[in-house]
């Protein structure tokens, strides 16, 4: 059934990188792809949280079909440069989160260093480069395909994940499942069917999606679009060291008789004038709301409706008096 799914193949288009450039060299790129690679909003970026703004307009997330196995199709060796699993986007969606609309799901796939030598998540968080980071593709659903919604302000929505090692073995089973494909596609282009009972939210277990950075930016491989819309989670899906040391030691640029794919990430860019905000749930975030003056709840949750009904309805004994000069 998955095998015969051929036309999400497509998703395989969405640029990775130009033959002649690679991960290792990404400070060539502004030469190679001088159109976008060189702009004033590109990724990654690193993220400085003191300087990151609330930004009211944002929500939480509603995610569609992240519990179904049978959405999870196929393991991709992609042109010897990431590992891609190609997602059904006809059952898989997001919405909510502060997009301008619906996203088909379409493909995630992932950046890594170097085992445990060497970090290579692409965002970095104060400085901290985490292992791994996880990139989670959806195409806005009003074009027909992710070649079109690259011409488009916000055609991308890329939900990034960072990964953290921890010293268990094998664990998660979820990533263990995963990643016992890894060296049954070792060259470029191989693919393989996903026979476990994976689903997106299995490999998202234990983190917090109610808790976001979000900026524009832009693809992190040539040809840089400046069409992604990012929203960078705060926690970090937990993994142990040894499954994350499978990426960098089971697959290869070309063939087994070429060097290993290792550290297939775009370093931090220029943050320009962008401004990163984040995600503040109000039910979920009481403890710091108790320790904020009521004065400055004003700059919180500014004028927006949604805000200012959900903070009434957490509260209506603290925030009495400051609702009450609000409504």
């Amino acid at each position: 059934m998955k095998a015969q799914i051929i036309t999400l193949l497509a998703v395989c288009l969405l640029p990775t990188v130009v033959s002649n450039g690679s991960a290792a060299d990404y400070t060539t790129w502004a030469a190679l792809v001088p159109e976008h690679c060189s702009g004033a909003r590109q990724s990654p970026v690193n993220i400085i949280t003191a300087d990151v703004q609330a930004d009211p307009s944002l929500t939480a997330f509603t995610f569609t079909g992240f519990g179904d196995s049978s959405s999870v199709l196929q393991i991709v060796n992609a042109r010897g440069k990431t590992v891609k699993v190609l997602l059904d986007d006809r059952k898989m969606s997001v919405s909510g989160g502060g997009l301008p609309g619906l996203y088909r799901t379409q493909q995630f796939h992932l950046h890594w260093g170097n085992g445990s030598s060497k970090p290579g998540s692409e965002h970095t968080v104060n400085g901290k480069q985490y292992p791994m980071e996880l990139h989670i593709v959806n195409v806005r659903s009003i074009y027909p395909n992710a070649r079109t919604a690259l011409k488009h302000s916000m055609g991308l929505a890329v939900l990034a994940f960072f990964i953290e090692a921890t010293n268990d073995r094998g664990k998660p089973a979820s990533w263990n499942n995963l990643t016992s494909y890894l060296s049954r596609i070792p060259d470029k282009g191989d693919v393989l069917d996903i026979m476990h009972e994976l689903t997106m939210d299995s490999l998202l277990q234990g983190v917090d999606r109610t808790k976001y950075y979000r900026y524009l930016g832009s693809l992190t491989t040539p040809p840089c679009n400046e069409t992604v819309v990012w929203t960078v989670f705060k926690e970090p899906i937990k993994i142990s060291q040894d499954l994350i040391s499978l990426f960098s030691t089971t697959t290869y640029v070309n063939t087994k008789d070429d060097p290993l794919n290792t550290n297939n990430f775009r370093g931090v860019q220029p943050l320009n004038a962008a401004i990163i905000y984040q995600y503040l749930s109000i039910t979920t975030n009481t403890t710091l709301l108790q320790s904020v003056p009521c004065w400055s709840l004003y700059a919180l949750v500014g004028l927006n409706p949604a805000s200012l009904l959900q903070l009434k309805e957490y509260s209506k004994t603290k925030f009495a008096f400051f609702l009450s000069t609000l409504v």
